[in-house]
């Protein structure tokens, strides 16, 4: 019987429009063997969440330039909470200030991907995180 592939959810929160990372992101977590659904620009929390639970993902990756990441990261975990998504996987990649990281994994961010994260990096720690 096959293995389940991981499903992921890659979004673009806040009014950020580059999108060009979370586009290679998700064409690597793709040719990696994942599902990829991309949200496209312009995500709100409530609109992550509610395509998360209708995905049925198990990791949701957001891509954070603009600076919002301690407004959208906190209020996206909650939803989640309140949706019963407890096991989903966040993680964030973009430009965080390293003094923002340790309040945002304590709000459930499983990790933080700065620029210059090879995309194997990023695959892999899907991989362990999920034990597949």
């Amino acid at each position: 019987m096959p293995e389940k592939k991981i499903r992921v959810l890659i979004a673009k929160p806040g009014l950020d429009g580059h999108d060009r990372g979370a586009k290679i992101i998700a064409r690597a977590l793709r040719d990696a063997g994942m599902e990829v659904i991309y949200t496209g620009l312009r995500q709100t929390p409530e609109m992550i969440a509610t395509a998360a639970v209708q995905e049925d993902v198990d990791v949701i990756g957001l891509s954070i330039l603009s600076g919002a990441h301690n407004t959208i990261c906190p209020l996206l975990m909650n939803l989640l909470r309140e949706k019963g998504m407890h096991d989903v996987t966040v993680l964030v990649g973009g430009i965080i200030p390293e003094a923002d990281i340790p309040a945002m994994k304590q709000s459930g961010i499983a990790e933080i991907f700065l620029p210059g994260t090879s995309t194997q990096d990023i695959v892999s720690f899907i991989h362990k995180r999920l034990d597949r």
